[in-house]
């Protein structure tokens, strides 16, 4: 068991750990097998989030040239339906290099704009590094100078993703291996509403007038990287939009600026103020909407419900010359939406940002709320 803890509303909620984790320790517990001929009873994981994880092996078995090891997964008090699956992988030596597949339970992605290419397996990057350093690890311990074929499978895997929304997000067959840090931070709902309503009220005990809402790293990193005030002065509302705001006009703020990935903030522009896919999607129909109001032809339009991101759907209309027109629609739509949210009781706008794409789409009045609280906050 983890024993790791977040505070979430003044509320102490252990942390678990990822599926990534779950394959990258299988992996290496079933290199060990593989070049030690023993059953490992637990195995050292290094996180990317610089958590060192000691995990059971729940199952070990040595057959022939290979080896297959599983973990339990853990998701601490987060409520993840993956929560006590078992992650196997199986290991087998390689001439060189370290390959890395799925098996049984593990979905394929088919749609472009995610993790991995259409085909592959549905096993992040993140993971697939994690994995690669864990079985190399082993590999040292041994003096073992080859290569190794890994493959990653999850059984019920496949029965378990119909109750997620893989399907609709272009993976197919069973769940993703997935995590960025390999460590859970528990997400219960009510207690990161009362975490966004604690920060809210410490930003008005320090005399501001305005806010400004980042949804997550994204946004985090956006802000550090352009933005002309300190990202630690931020309150992060996850895809709490309209509670936050709520809260906000609660405690009398008078400008509230919203900064995150169009990937989420699209759906702004259908008044969609809880953004998490359980609670709503429409990115797509959202889309589509502002690219027939920009004039997008027919054909341009019947590709975008078929992207698995907001990223992939503006390669579409990239192509077809309709982005700019398209995120002025949008633009004006989530002002709208925004505007109605709040009555004007406050001045309210959006930045939203793509990497990829290096756009920056402003909702009226969003560069004045930008100078406002470059000057609030840094004077």
């Amino acid at each position: 068991m983890m024993n790791e803890f977040v505070y979430r509303g003044g509320k102490m909620l252990r942390c678990g750990y990822t599926t990534g984790s779950c394959a990258a320790a299988a992996a290496k517990a079933a290199a060990m097998c593989v070049l030690s001929g023993e059953k490992p009873g637990s195995v050292t994981l290094a996180t990317p989030k610089g958590i060192t994880l000691t995990l059971a092996v729940a199952e070990a078995e040595i057959a022939g040239d290979h080896a297959k090891c599983a973990i339990k997964k853990d998701s601490g008090d987060d409520p993840d339906i993956t929560n006590g699956i078992l992650v196997f992988a199986k290991v087998r030596k390689a001439v060189k290099g370290i390959a890395i597949t799925g098996g049984e339970g593990i979905g394929k992605v088919t749609k472009a704009g995610l993790d991995q290419p259409v085909g592959e397996y549905a096993i992040n990057s993140v993971p697939r590094k994690m994995i690669e350093e864990a079985v190399t690890e082993a590999a040292r311990k041994y003096g073992y100078s080859g290569g190794f074929a890994v493959e990653i499978s999850i059984p019920g895997g496949e029965e378990l993703a119909k109750r997620t929304y893989n399907p609709r997000l272009g993976i197919e067959g069973g769940i993703s291996v997935i995590g960025t840090s390999g460590i859970i931070e528990p997400m219960s709902s009510a207690a990161l509403v009362d975490t966004i309503r604690a920060e809210i009220k410490m930003r008005k005990a320090e005399g501001h007038e305005s806010l400004f809402f980042t949804l997550g790293n994204y946004g985090d990193n956006f802000i550090a990287r352009t933005m002309p005030f300190d990202i630690d002065k931020s309150v992060k509302c996850s895809n709490f939009i309209g509670e936050a705001i709520d809260i906000a006009l609660e405690h009398g703020f008078r400008g509230i600026l919203i900064i995150g990935h169009i990937g989420k903030l699209v759906k702004l522009g259908a008044g969609i103020m809880n953004t998490h896919s359980s609670q709503a999607d429409g990115r797509m129909d959202v889309l589509v909407t502002c690219g027939v109001l920009a004039g997008a032809d027919t054909e341009t339009l019947k590709g975008l419900p078929d992207c698995a991101t907001v990223d992939a759907a503006l390669d579409i209309l990239d192509e077809a010359g309709y982005t700019d027109k398209t995120l002025e629609i949008l633009a004006q739509r989530a002002g709208y939406y925004l505007a109605a949210k709040v009555k004007g009781e406050a001045d309210i706008g959006a930045v939203m940002f793509s990497d990829k794409h290096d756009i920056l789409v402003k909702t009226a009045g969003a560069d004045g709320l930008l100078k406002r609280i470059g000057e609030e906050y840094n004077g």
